[in-house]
């Protein structure tokens, strides 16, 4: 449990850091997705773009814990 608060804590801060830097700079409905104009309401794609940008930080920490860790724990 511990582990898994080390992983998604840092990583919560990141992914609202991320989105605050990407959607400073890009608006929702200036978004295109497989070349077509988003339908999604803007609180939407402010949604998903908050879970995008905290699970990419989220896999960039359990890599960073698994690489941590030591042979026999990995052996296990």
């Amino acid at each position: 449990m511990k582990r898994t608060i080390w992983i998604l804590w840092p990583s919560f801060i990141v992914g609202g850091l991320g989105e605050v830097l990407f959607f400073t700079v890009f608006d929702p409905h200036e978004l295109y997705l497989f070349g077509e104009p988003s339908t999604l309401s803007r609180m939407a794609v402010y949604t998903i773009g908050f879970f995008l940008c905290w699970a990419f930080a989220a896999a960039s920490s359990a890599f960073t814990c698994f690489l941590q860790g030591g042979s026999r724990e990995i052996n296990r």
